[in-house]
């Protein structure tokens, strides 16, 4: 067989190849093999390029003999010469978010969408205080102002959906751009602002005709606590919850099983079975799923809800929404990259699922409230998030912003539970009393005054006039397009696997320090990792640690919660030692179902946004190759403690 070179890889390849596993079999492995096509070849060669060419016969056994930061890009540069063509990144990181620059910060933990630019915040700041301290009135340009808050609404989702709701002007902006963004056309659905992605999905819950629909089938190999509050809600009123099941060691789905839980017999096809969850790829492990399961939940009969939270920016130019037209989509925008995630979940109902929704009684829906004046009309018993956030020190710049900040970091709650990565923070909602003329029993104050963070455009050939905002984020990523901020995700993800697995401690057996967990090199992985830390011993250092040591380091990291991971009898021996028991509370384990999707594993996690360089990723390899130190972590604690400093709790 005739195999490409690097160069030749890349261009043979579909661009779309990657994000678009339309007709991905789940049963293809059972079929008889083929020649491969040139996408297959592709991908094939991509693999093998990467796991051949990078520190070929090289093993690290010591941190300090790790090549340079300059060194290790020319070998990057060297297997990935394509790499090059993608500088156009580079630069709007240089020009519009050089605070990451500044900061010397690595984030690794966004997940979502971004809305604005770091340029557009400094450029509102400025405008605030030429505003604040000018004495002749006049009407501030904020057009491009990343500032807005939420307030709730209350009622009936089926209600607001048949009837409609008080939009203001803002929100019609934004809605229209979100969905031009994400090629969603307003005939076939509606959209609805909800406070983050948990609320999203529990909106759906409370919604969702589960009295007759009584099951719900969802495909995540980590534990999420948008989709816990969704299960939690539907098993209240009644549903059935299961989940699709995942082998060791490759964490690939059980198809099989999950074929088994979704086909129905004939003669029930014509009632429907429930609501099936599928996310188009895992936020932890960066595995992708085959859009064809969406393809046989509908022919079986399932109302389909797809998580499209974990998407790279232009993934949804590759998602062939009108062919699946799933019956619910859920995304989520955070605000500025690095700087502010708070932001909102998006909440996508076709226009004839509607019927499979019930007039219940819901919260989560939220109005977008632009900015007026710092701070006025806000309550001090707003509401806060399900999980309150820990809030990180703020530049004095930012104290007058009307909502309150937190970053995405994993936070620890009582239970020694984490705030899910990149969730939107729902800070600062605002509830206000109902009064007869506003609809849905709210009323917000702001929005009855003319909004001055709108720039009007003439649209053509029509008298009225139409607002526009400047989302300078997804205008960025709109003219850098899917292909380019694809490969680009895919050179600097699939160097991170292969130079982790090169990292051995320097004993007779050769212990690899760095475990991975689902995909490893591989052309179509998504941009998230997986991976535990063990030390020569052999045991695992905690994913909570290297969390907050990695936070000392400028690098911000989170961890998640692996499960219902199946085992077969040849790796029965293997299940003891990898699989352990998640403490939540003082409550013991006692073997029913709840606590066996408490078992699993804890892993730490990066992910890459289109704004990551390989900086980013040469700092992160940089900093996990110091666990080669026998010594290292506890170097660490006895240095912060030589500070003064608390001593870091495990």
């Amino acid at each position: 067989m005739q195999t490409l070179d690097q160069n030749d890889a890349s261009q043979a390849c579909s661009p779309c190849c990657c994000t678009t596993p339309f007709f991905n079999s789940p049963t293809s492995h059972n079929t008889i093999a083929k020649p491969r096509n040139s996408s297959a070849e592709c991908r094939h060669t991509f693999a093998a390029t990467t796991t051949s060419s990078i520190f070929p016969s090289t093993q690290f056994t010591n941190h300090e003999s790790l090549p340079s930061l300059q060194e290790s890009f020319n070998e990057f540069n060297r297997v990935y010469p394509q790499y090059s063509e993608t500088e156009q990144v580079d630069h709007v990181r240089a020009n519009e978010y050089y605070h990451l620059s500044v900061s010397n910060h690595t984030c690794l933990d966004y997940i979502g969408i971004g809305l604005f630019s770091y340029s557009q915040l400094q450029h509102h700041d400025a405008s605030k205080v030429q505003f604040a301290s000018s004495s002749v009135p006049q009407t501030p340009q904020y057009s491009d102002i990343p500032s807005f808050s939420m307030s709730c609404k209350t009622g009936s989702l089926k209600t607001l959906l048949l009837h409609g709701g008080h939009e203001s002007e803002f929100e019609s902006a934004m809605r229209k751009r979100i969905m031009g963004f994400l090629n969603i056309c307003e005939n076939d659905y509606f959209m609805v602002f909800t406070a983050n992605r948990t609320s999203a999905f529990k909106l759906v819950a409370d919604s969702y005709q589960f009295q007759s629909s009584r099951k719900l089938l969802t495909v995540y190999d980590y534990e999420s606590e948008a989709v816990e509050a969704m299960i939690s809600c539907s098993e209240k009123r009644g549903a059935k919850a299961m989940s699709a099941e995942f082998s060791w060691p490759r964490l690939r789905i059980q198809t099989t099983k999950l074929r088994k839980m979704m086909i129905v017999s004939k003669r029930k096809k014509k009632k429907k079975k429930g609501l099936f969850v599928l996310p188009l790829h895992s936020t932890v492990t960066g595995s992708r799923y085959p859009y064809i399961w969406m393809s046989i939940a509908q022919e079986n009969g399932w109302h389909v809800l797809v998580d499209a939270c974990a998407l790279g920016p232009k993934d949804m130019d590759c998602f062939g929404l009108s062919l699946f037209q799933p019956d619910f989509l859920i995304c989520s925008f955070y605000k500025v990259f690095g700087e502010n995630p708070s932001g909102f979940g998006c909440l996508f109902i076709k226009k004839s699922a509607i019927s499979s929704l019930e007039a219940s009684s819901c919260a989560g829906i939220v109005n977008l409230v632009p900015e007026k004046q710092p701070h006025k009309h806000l309550s001090e018993d707003s509401s806060d998030t399900d999980l309150e956030l820990e809030q990180k020190s703020l530049p004095s710049s930012h104290e007058d912003e009307l909502f309150s900040i937190s970053f995405s970091s994993p936070i620890q709650t009582t239970q020694s539970e984490k705030v899910e990565e990149g969730e939107p923070s729902e800070l600062q909602i605002i509830e206000t009393p109902a009064e007869s003329k506003a609809p849905q029993g709210y009323k917000i104050e702001e929005v009855q005054k003319p909004f001055q963070n709108l720039k009007k455009k003439n649209v053509q050939g029509s008298k009225n006039e139409s607002f526009d905002i400047e989302c300078k984020c997804l205008d960025q990523v709109d003219s850098l397009g899917l292909i380019l901020i694809t490969n680009r995700a895919r050179y600097l993800i699939n160097w991170l696997v292969m130079s982790m697995l090169k990292l051995k401690h320097p004993n007779t057996e050769g212990v690899p320090l760095v475990k991975i967990y689902g995909p490893k090199v591989k052309f179509d992985r998504g941009p998230a990792l997986a991976f535990n830390i063990f030390d020569w011993k052999g045991e695992k250092v905690e994913p909570v640690l290297v969390q907050k040591l990695a936070d000392r380091s400028n690098i911000s990291i989170s961890y998640g919660f692996l499960h219902h991971i199946w085992f077969a009898d040849k790796y029965a021996e293997e299940k003891g030692r990898v699989l352990e028991t998640k403490v939540v509370g003082v409550q013991g384990v006692t073997g029913n179902k709840k606590d066996r999707d408490k078992v699993g594993i804890t892993v730490v996690t990066a992910a890459l946004g289109f704004l990551a360089d390989f900086e980013d990723i040469y700092k992160l390899w940089a900093f996990v190759a110091r666990f080669l130190d026998a010594d290292f972590v506890e170097k660490e604690r006895w240095r912060y403690t030589a500070l003064n400093q608390k001593t870091i709790e495990v």
